[in-house]
């Protein structure tokens, strides 16, 4: 017994011989292919610009911001030398200063030297090293140029003055 060869389709007719199925579009193709790429490249470019811009907002309130805290820390502690209230600026003071100096040998160092009547203060270094620039105005009307070091409160965040020296 012979078995009959599978059904073989005959080869198509030649040119212009519609096929059995329905084919694809052809015409446009590349356009719309284009026009998506074009909108997919808008979007991206919409998304990563505006992450790009929220992180420099970002950055620049956060620098912003603890400006403000530095200059807000050398201000009370100033305040409180010029008020002759001294404990409220030995608890102006960081850990490491009031651990170098007791609340009466602050007291006794600070009363013997000349009141700071006036002050200007410069831009925070925000670097390693916290500091501030003070233009400090004393009560005989000299004028130095003083650096205001910082340090940061492990239990509050909060800046603390370590240092006040030319």
């Amino acid at each position: 017994m012979t078995t009959a060869p599978p059904f073989v389709p005959p080869p198509p007719r030649g040119p212009g011989v519609q096929p059995p199925f329905p084919a694809p579009p052809v015409e446009g193709k590349g356009r719309r292919i284009g026009m998506g790429l074009g909108i997919a490249g808008t979007v991206m470019v919409l998304v990563c610009g505006g992450g790009v811009a929220a992180l420099i907002g970002l950055v620049s309130a956060g620098s912003s911001a603890l400006q403000e805290q530095a200059h807000a820390a050398v201000d009370d502690y100033l305040n409180a030398l010029k008020a002759g209230n001294y404990a409220a600026a030995y608890d102006d003071l960081c850990e490491s200063a009031r651990r170098r100096e007791s609340q009466a040998d602050f007291r006794a160092r600070v009363s013997a030297e000349e009141p700071i009547v006036s002050w200007r203060l410069g831009e925070a270094d925000l670097t390693y090293d916290i500091s501030v620039p003070v233009e400090a105005t004393y009560a005989g009307g000299d004028v130095e140029q003083l650096t205001a070091e910082l340090d940061q409160s492990t239990s509050t965040g909060e800046f603390e003055l370590c240092e006040l020296a030319e």
